[in-house]
């Protein structure tokens, strides 16, 4: 009956998951009966010695049952073994020595003991001190080794013999020449750093996988390789991110940061193109997909906005809809769309085909069941054509839409018009032409259209900037500047350099 909660079996580590929730209970009550002792032997307070036995019992029971769970919860493996070992016999210790500070304070059995009485303080003592290095511990396995030192501020840190303060990287920093950025240690390192090492380091192998070092990625943990070289759909941490957030074996966990399509496409490219080491990015080959993620880590001019300096607040900003139904955004994900929960309180959506080039116009009608939700939808470099926008249409409260390198023409942009709070268009490389660019120039709430190597001249642009100056047409970049304005989620960052005026 007990052998499946002997090894890493579903009930073992379903049992072990509550570890984290009882081991509070014993630090409570020591503490408590901590505080409680002291007032008492002070004078501060007028309590029982049997108040304090109870409460005692109950931290023995409490760090009993943790230890157990806690010990269910190892058997799942990628923790440092040293640490693990360390954090275990700690706990066990505050187990015994919460029931040894029991067994001597209680009138039962505390009178038959020898020397019961003067093992009751040093017994007590021990648990008390050992709950927090064993809650230390398992701030270390659960965060890293230097969680609660890592802020150390001064002058404690020097009198510790501690080093300055290292900032871990959280998300990626601009780089001023992307095609001279190192694809691994300048993009994919800290793409990893920011949503994966926290659980996968030297501290913490979930999966008995690290993700810290190029070694030991390519190493992989229990179930494998991480990745395989040059097949990106075929890579375990690819695959892993495109699941079901609400899917057990899907990563980042749902709750914890979520990699980004951009991001998404970054690790796909570099595994495609053999997962080099050392080449920077103008030495590998680019396809239309990870192009816009690249340019997104550019360092480019400050956005740009009204007078002020400040972008207009999105019209959707206090929007709430209803929550989208899993069965829904299942469909999606069915046919290789990408779908990420841009705000939780909204209930808003990002879909992107980023992963989907054969998307076309029969697969728009699994969009309409999330018409209320959508509000980013990435479309390029798929088989959509004119009759795509006829559903695009109807999803109201779409405000930022990528059509780049489509079949679509002045006639489906038209179609456009209705959408209230469209804010951003990227029209690059379609057949839209001047009709097309004047038409959709009229949406109030638009501010940025990019058309670059589309079907407009030069006297549309001309034209259309004149007639709504507050309207933002790009046709042209630097390169640090197409950086800004592809960068998801921000419509307004880029000046345009070749806009004809």
């Amino acid at each position: 009956m007990l052998l499946p909660l002997l090894q890493a079996s579903p009930w073992a580590l379903f049992i072990g998951r509550f570890h984290p929730v009882l081991v509070h209970l014993p630090i409570g009550f020591l503490l408590i009966a901590a505080l409680l002792e002291i007032g008492r032997r002070t004078g501060k307070i007028n309590i029982s010695e049997t108040t304090v036995v109870f409460i005692l019992f109950w931290s023995a029971i409490s760090a009993t049952f943790a230890c157990i769970a806690g010990y269910l919860l190892s058997l799942g493996g990628g923790y440092d073994e040293e640490l693990l070992s360390d954090h275990m016999w700690k706990g066990i210790g505050v187990a015994a020595f919460a029931w040894i500070a029991w067994l001597v304070k209680s009138d039962r059995t505390g009178k038959v003991l020898p020397f019961g009485k003067m093992a009751y303080l040093p017994a007590f003592g021990i648990a008390v001190l050992l709950t927090m290095s064993a809650g230390h511990d398992g701030g270390s396995l659960t965060h890293g080794e230097d969680y609660l030192t890592q802020y150390t501020p001064e002058p404690f840190r020097s009198l510790a013999g501690m080093g300055p303060i290292e900032e871990k990287a959280k998300e990626i920093k601009p780089i001023a020449d992307v095609q001279q950025a190192v694809v691994y240690q300048d993009i994919v390192r800290p793409i990893l750093e920011a949503r994966c090492t926290q659980c996968h380091n030297a501290s913490k192998k979930k999966g008995d996988l690290r993700m810290d070092e190029l070694a030991l990625l390519m190493k992989g943990g229990e179930n494998g390789p991480a990745f395989v070289s040059g097949k990106s759909a075929e890579s375990d941490m690819i695959k892993r991110c495109l699941l079901d957030e609400s899917d057990d074996d899907h990563m980042p966990p749902k709750g914890k940061p979520q990699l980004s399509t951009d991001q998404i496409a970054l690790l796909s490219w570099w595994i495609d193109q053999g997962a080099p080491a050392d080449k920077k990015v103008s030495e590998l080959a680019l396809n239309e997909q990870v192009k816009p993620a690249l340019a997104s880590l550019g360092a480019g001019a400050p956005a740009s906005g009204k007078a002020s300096g400040k972008s207009p607040e999105s019209a959707i900003a206090g929007m709430k809809v209803p929550q989208a139904k899993e069965s829904d955004i299942d469909a999606l994900r069915k046919v290789g769309l990408i779908v990420n929960t841009l705000s939780q309180d909204q209930n808003l959506l990002e879909v992107s085909a980023v992963n989907a080039p054969q998307f076309g116009d029969k697969e728009m009608a699994l969009l309409l069941p999330l018409s209320q939700q959508i509000t980013w939808l990435k479309l390029g470099n798929t088989k959509i054509s004119d009759n795509a926008l006829k559903d695009i249409a109807k999803l109201k409260n779409l405000t930022k839409l990528h059509l780049e390198h489509t079949a679509v023409t002045d006639k489906g942009i038209a179609e456009l018009k209705s959408l209230p709070h469209l804010e951003y268009l990227n029209m690059m490389d379609t057949k839209v032409g001047d009709t097309g660019l004047k038409t959709i120039a009229g949406i109030k709430g638009l501010r940025s259209v990019y058309i670059w190597q589309s079907a407009v001249t030069d006297s549309g642009v001309s034209q259309t900037s004149k007639q709504y100056p507050g309207l933002m047409v790009v046709n042209g970049f630097s390169e640090a500047e197409v950086a800004q304005f592809l960068k998801a989620g921000d419509s307004t960052a880029t000046k345009p350099v070749a806009a004809k005026k």
